[in-house]
């Protein structure tokens, strides 16, 4: 991507700009499916908290807040869970359909690691081989929860954050194992949660189980 599409983009996703930047209802979008879906998700006991999810679609077209709040996430009882590296088969993360939107180019994301505690943020871009594979092909698969034979599309982009500002990211379909996108190493925001506007008080508190697992094993931050 050109430095100065690139810089435009970066503008529209903080809002230091409007040019290169239009309102949701600018066009029409023909997608194979109403919407696509943007989840996130994050390790066994690793709590986010998402202040924002900021998108731009290949048209340029900026949608502020996409999502926010807590990221999906497990806290098996006893300890039994395992926060090392991600599943295989990752699910759908807790998310919002982007609606009115074409596939994404770019999405700033800033979130609460509740497990450290530390503020990141950071910026993904969605390559073109991902966006056509969104857009354009059509997979015959087995669903194992309907126990029949489908034709999906890729319309779910997940997002999983982790300890140390990492930002992994897949595209799936409901019954379709996911496609590794990127892994991005975000950055600390220095003006830490809510950008500083509560003081240093993070959104949420650990859940107890969380917060039992991190004394006892700690954070596996080279797993992500």
């Amino acid at each position: 991507m050109a430095i100065g599409r690139l810089n435009a983009l970066l503008g529209c996703l903080l809002g230091l700009t409007l040019s290169g930047c239009s309102s949701a209802n600018d066009y029409g979008v023909e997608l194979p499916y109403d919407a696509w879906r943007l989840g996130f998700l994050a390790p066994n006991y690793m709590e986010v908290w998402i202040e924002t999810a900021n998108v731009v679609d290949v048209k340029g077209r900026l949608f502020r807040r996409a999502m926010s709040g807590v990221a999906g996430i497990q806290t098996p009882p006893n300890l039994r869970g395992n926060p090392k590296g991600w599943p295989k088969r990752t699910g759908d993360g807790k998310g919002k359909h982007v609606w009115r939107a074409d596939v994404p180019r770019l999405i700033y994301v800033r979130w609460q690691s509740l497990a450290e505690p530390q503020t990141y943020e950071a910026y993904i871009e969605i390559p073109e081989s991902a966006r056509h594979a969104m857009l354009e092909i059509k997979e015959k698969t087995y669903c194992r929860g309907t126990k029949e034979w489908i034709t999906d599309h890729r319309e779910l982009l997940v997002i999983g954050l982790a300890p140390g500002g990492i930002a992994k990211t897949w595209i799936r379909g409901a019954c379709l194992d996911p496609i590794e996108v990127s892994r991005v190493q975000g950055k600390v925001v220095e003006k830490g949660p809510d950008l500083g506007r509560t003081n240093g008080r993070y959104a949420l508190e650990l859940e107890p189980e969380s917060r039992a697992y991190i004394d006892k094993f700690g954070i596996p931050y080279d797993s992500w």
